[in-house]
């Protein structure tokens, strides 16, 4: 299988994390992507017409992309076990849905002030983008604590990678603030080999 990925996507992020968790990086191929919305550069377009990653070649050679549909299909392959077999799955999956969000979000925060030209930009709107974030950031601390202390499953693993990508993008926004239970859930969960190994590098 052939991965198209970058180091500072959130959204590879979490398939390099289910990657390791199975211990099975050997089985995809890395093949580095890069570029934006208003710029496509080396994004696999032939492959994802939508011009983002993760896309993942297949070994039938088949492309799949879109982090939630490649992370469900190594899971199966794989038998990583992180999708729950029983009711719990709805709550994995509702998590896995509200992290994404707070990623896509976060992204296109990054994207208002780092790729849309000056003149352009609009602070009300980066604002608002802000405010789905620290929403469902209260959310999780009010909501899901409970289900955070479970076994480890894709939803976890989907808020890991959204907060890692607060801490690497926006640190001055202070997430943690207020939110003592996520903040201490964060540490530990930051501290997992399969978090540890695939921490973001600025380019």
């Amino acid at each position: 299988m052939r991965l198209f990925y970058s180091n500072t996507s959130p959204f590879v992020r979490k398939v390099m994390v289910l990657l390791h968790e199975a211990g099975a990086l050997d089985r995809v191929e890395l093949v580095p992507a890069m570029g934006t919305p208003l710029n496509t550069g080396t994004m696999p377009v032939d492959r994802n017409p939508l011009g983002k990653i993760p896309a993942l070649e297949r070994d039938d050679g088949g492309v799949i992309y879109d982090s939630r549909v490649i992370t469900r299909y190594l899971d199966a392959e794989l038998k990583a076990g992180l999708y729950p077999q029983d009711a719990r799955l709805w709550d994995t999956l509702t998590l896995e849905a509200t992290a994404d969000g707070m990623t896509d979000a976060a992204v296109l925060i990054r994207y208002e002030y780092h790729v849309r030209p000056e003149a352009s930009r609009s602070p009300d709107w980066a604002e608002a983008q802000w405010q789905k974030i620290d929403r469902a950031l209260s959310a999780v601390e009010d909501r899901w604590m409970g289900h955070l202390s479970g076994p480890l499953d894709i939803g976890q693993i989907a808020l890991a990678c959204a907060l890692g990508y607060l801490d690497f993008r926006m640190a001055d926004r202070d997430w943690r603030r207020d939110r003592p239970a996520l903040a201490a859930w964060a540490a530990g969960i930051m501290d997992r080999p399969a978090m540890r190994r695939t921490i973001p590098v600025a380019t």
